[in-house]
């Protein structure tokens, strides 16, 4: 099958165990240290879901979590009644720590070189910041 690409995926290998990936991602709150580009804030909005806010534009984000297979999605309305978003999968490494993989759909009118660097920035944020993980509780002054 041939076709022009709708998705971007990339990995990266960690030292940190998928228990503290998990942690980090499963707090949307923390979704602007590493994914800036994709929310400049993110609030609980009390009981349905979360509220991202982006150049002063709102939306509704949904957490999709399931811990035993290490997937975090975040998920938004892309089009009447079509969610979308960054789909994140997290195993365990052989030997030791863990693998990250991110896939992000391709915008329209969006280059998808531009899309596959700012996901590179970010998956090397997040492993920054999930390499700094010292436990629960921790958030970064």
């Amino acid at each position: 099958m041939t076709g022009q690409s709708r998705t971007v995926t990339r990995s990266v290998e960690s030292d940190a165990s998928v228990s503290a990936v998990l942690t980090v991602l499963t707090d949307p709150t923390r979704i602007p240290e590493w994914a800036p580009a994709f929310a400049d804030r993110v609030a609980d909005d009390h009981g349905s879901g979360w509220l991202a806010t982006k150049d002063a534009m709102n939306f509704a984000m949904r957490l999709a979590v399931n811990h035993d297979a290490g997937t975090v999605d975040y998920l938004r309305e892309v089009a009447p009644g079509r969610e979308g978003g960054a789909y994140i999968r997290t195993f365990p490494r052989p030997g030791n720590g863990s693998v990250i993989v991110m896939t992000l759909p391709l915008l329209p009118d969006v280059d998808p070189t531009d899309t596959a660097a700012t996901l590179n920035q970010e998956m090397s944020t997040l492993l920054a910041l999930v390499q700094d993980w010292p436990g629960p509780g921790h958030r970064p002054e």
